[in-house]
């Protein structure tokens, strides 16, 4: 079910005197229900050594947020220097850090490299010469091709543009060898929001599989395999969560098995951002008008600056109305920002209680690829986050964007050049 109970069940009552304090819109994240998921993958996988969550900052990069992941023993999975100097602030270091980016530039070599280091995962055979100073330990994220099917986020692994081929895997480590590495990890990412977890098992399976052929030709005993995120959450009342504990029974099973027959197994490491957070948070943002054209619009005060992916993947976000959630869902709305664009919606068609100005709406499961996929398009500014905390109080983790943050960057020495 979208959104946990719990959460509603401390939330609701409260969004009224929050919004008032604070201002709409905002995003809002569970405390409570960040860590209960935490502990529920970490306790899944307990049977097996190492397990490791390398929570995904790309899904919610705040400060406030990676300290609680950090506390339950996190690692983070970064893609971009910004998500490096956070994850470090928040007191990532070394080994707690994946850094996975891909068309690597040195600028972002020299940064994964500074501070300690961390674990560099690369993304394609000719980033093996640009590495200025290779590491002792490195990753490679590996494409399967034809070998699986992805699915519409990540797409067909033969058209997407990350990783290394089948082909490839040999050869990327035999020259990882050459550079002097030696210790070494596999990572893999082949769906998003997948909630069949045979799809996670088979996952597990192919890189014990590649692990398996690749000690053969050359030795290596992997230290980790990454079988990378896309846990999925239901968006969607009548969907059916991920079975963790039937996925988690399965592939702890086939670790046993090449355990049984190496006389070792690698640890197994996860990068979920979109399991452990998304039912975590929720936008609320306030009704300011009603439109009656060819369809009755409900204008809010966010936009798809706030919450883009109703737009980007025709995404389904379920939808409370503060007050009428027992009310009879007899009105068809189209629920709708202020953007100069037709798909600035967030709801479409969708049968809800009578909605009035001044309502406080709740779009749930906003916690994950929510805030972090903002945008400034329009001038339209990023809205507050908060985090409702355990013992019930409400803190501000991040301030809204203001109009001069917005021109902060045409602050700047004039500099003219003349190339002829």
């Amino acid at each position: 079910m979208p959104m946990s109970q719990s959460f509603k069940e401390r939330l609701f009552p409260i969004a009224n005197e929050i919004a008032a304090h604070y201002g709409t819109p905002f995003h809002i994240y569970d405390e409570a229900g960040l860590r209960a998921t935490g502990e529920e993958l970490q306790q899944a996988f307990s049977g097996i050594d190492g397990f490791r969550e390398y929570f995904a900052v790309k899904a919610l990069p705040n400060p406030r947020i990676l300290e609680l992941m950090k506390e339950m023993g996190f690692g983070f999975d970064c893609s971009s220097i910004p998500e490096l100097i956070m994850s470090r602030n928040s007191g990532g270091q070394g080994e707690d850090i994946m850094f996975t980016s891909n068309n690597t530039d040195p600028e972002e070599f020299a940064a994964a490299a500074a501070n300690g280091g961390c674990i560099l995962n690369l993304d394609d055979v000719s980033l093996i010469a640009k590495v200025p100073e290779f590491p002792e330990l490195v990753c490679f994220r590996y494409n399967p091709g034809p070998r699986r099917t992805g699915n519409i986020i990540i797409g067909n692994p033969v058209e997407a543009k990350y990783g290394i081929t089948h082909e490839q895997v040999i050869s990327a480590y035999r020259m990882a060898m050459e550079r002097g590495a030696k210790r070494f990890g596999l990572h893999t990412m082949v769906a998003s929001n997948e909630r069949d977890y045979s799809y996670i098992v088979e996952t597990a399976r192919m890189l014990l599989q590649i692990a398996e052929l690749v000690e053969e030709e050359l030795g290596i005993r992997f230290e980790f395999l990454n079988i990378g995120g896309g846990l999925g959450i239901p968006y969607k009342p009548e969907d059916q969560p991920l079975d963790l504990s039937a996925m988690a029974k399965e592939i702890t099973d086939l670790f046993n098995e090449f355990k049984t027959t190496h006389g070792y197994a690698p640890r197994m490491y996860m990068e979920s951002g979109r399991w452990v957070a998304g039912p975590h948070g929720a936008l609320i943002t306030k009704v300011i008008n009603h439109k009656s054209t060819y369809r009755n619009y409900v204008g809010v005060d966010a936009c798809m600056s706030a919450l883009m992916r109703p737009a980007m993947y025709d995404a389904y976000h379920h939808l409370d109305v503060i007050g009428k959630e027992d009310q009879d869902h007899s009105e068809v709305y189209d629920v709708v920002g202020s953007l100069c664009e037709n798909n600035d919606k967030f709801v479409v068609q969708r049968n809800l209680p009578v909605i009035r100005e001044n309502d406080l709406l709740v779009i749930h499961d906003t916690g994950a690829h929510g805030h972090a996929m903002g945008f400034q398009y329009n001038g339209r500014l990023r809205p507050k986050e908060l985090l409702l905390r355990t013992d019930g109080t409400i803190e501000l983790i991040r301030r809204a964007e203001t109009n001069e943050d917005y021109f902060q960057t045409l602050n700047f020495e004039p500099d003219n050049f003349d190339a002829k």
